[in-house]
């Protein structure tokens, strides 16, 4: 019985041992926890008062410097552009002159050079012919009977000295003479009439110039109600109109350079504008521009063109085109203030030329307006601005 109850003793006090041991190991591990979870807060603080004072070092260390342009303001040509028309200068429409007929032969085609008074169409004359020589032959006729009327007078005249014909068979005699002349001269007369008829019949060029329509065909009998016939470019001399608003009317005088394009193509025609519409269509507030342009074959009446007006120089800034942006509210520049810092300026595009694109409003040209990398930045942003010396 005793041994039974040390045995019983002895594991009750070994059992008690590891309790114990279990109970300190984990006051062990809950004093490292805590004495963990408290460095760690510790270094956090103070890691974050550190990181805002490197960043703030940063910062002022990585301010990105920007290409700006100071543009001044230098002589810009003032350029218009426009589009329009191809049309002759002076469109000549050719019809029936005289009585008509029937067309024998048409004599030219569309895109022919003619000159002035060369025949077009022929018209049959075969009756017209035949009047013609029987008015020469009366002629013939009268003049016939006014030299028996001269031989009789003659003879009269003679013979009143003699007594043989008195004065009033004498004068009769003269009356006729005169009265046969007369004839004569009315035949003459209608010939001549007959011959200008006849030569209007055929269809003429009235001047020099370039064939543009044909609407006549062999065996078609026209007359004056035939309309036209032809239509011709008086010297095939050519002109664009082109539709300008009203403030860029103002900047157009007679005489004003013009390069035109024609639809299609790469040429680039030189011409003049030779007259400025002294009116505004009231609707559209636009007026009309017209350009004479040398003859081209290139250039079709009623065909489509562009037109480059130069109306002078003007006195603006000029930007390269990547200073320039475009939003919703319409074009931008970005510029850097006297803080160093972005400003975004409103602005309005003028002539795009070969050397940038100028300023029409917006800008006086002393700014400092960034060059490049204009999409990366935003208002406020702090820069350090590195002067580009500008090509003008």
């Amino acid at each position: 019985m005793d041994s039974l109850a040390g045995t019983q003793s002895y594991y009750e006090e070994a059992d008690n041992r590891r309790k114990r041991t279990r109970l300190i190991i984990g006051v062990v591990l809950i004093a490292l926890a805590l004495a963990a979870t408290w460095f760690a807060f510790s270094s956090a603080k103070g890691g974050g008062a550190a990181s805002a004072d490197g960043a703030g070092g940063a910062g002022a260390q990585t301010i990105p410097n920007v290409t700006v342009l100071v543009p001044g303001r230098v002589p810009v040509v003032a350029a218009i552009s426009v589009n329009g028309t191809i049309a002759a200068r002076r469109e000549m429409p050719v019809g029936i002159a005289g009585e008509g007929g029937q067309v024998v032969r048409v004599l030219v085609e569309p895109g022919q050079w003619v000159g002035a008074g060369q025949t077009l169409a022929v018209i049959d004359r075969s009756v017209q012919a035949q009047q013609a020589a029987s008015l020469a032959a009366s002629i013939k006729v009268a003049q016939a009977d006014a030299d028996i009327a001269q031989s009789e007078l003659d003879r009269a005249q003679a013979l009143v000295g003699r007594g043989f014909i008195s004065k009033a068979d004498l004068d009769r005699k003269r009356a006729t003479r005169d009265s046969a002349n007369a004839r004569v001269r009315v035949a003459q007369a209608q010939y001549q009439e007959a011959v200008a008829r006849n030569g209007r019949l055929n269809i003429v060029a009235p001047a020099a110039g370039l064939v543009l329509t044909r609407q006549v065909e062999p065996g078609q009998v026209v007359g004056a109600g035939s309309g036209v016939l032809f239509r011709m470019a008086k010297g095939g001399e050519m002109e664009m109109l082109a539709q300008l608003a009203e403030a860029d009317l103002q900047r157009v005088k007679v005489g004003t350079r013009a390069t035109v394009t024609p639809v299609g193509t790469a040429l680039k025609i030189a011409g003049q504008v030779w007259q400025v519409s002294p009116i505004v269509n009231m609707d559209t507030r636009q007026g009309t521009v017209r350009i004479a342009v040398p003859y081209s074959s290139a250039l079709r009446p009623g065909g489509f063109a562009d037109a480059r007006l130069v109306a002078g120089t003007e006195q603006a800034p000029l930007l390269p085109e990547s200073a320039v942006q475009s939003g919703p509210e319409g074009n931008f520049v970005l510029i850097v203030d006297d803080r160093n810092q972005i400003q975004r300026r409103p602005v309005k595009v003028g002539t795009v030329t070969d050397g940038g694109v100028s300023i029409a409003s917006g800008l006086t040209g002393t700014e400092k307006v960034v060059v490049l990398a204009g999409a990366f930045l935003n208002p406020g942003d702090k820069v350090k601005p590195v002067v580009q010396k500008s090509s003008q």
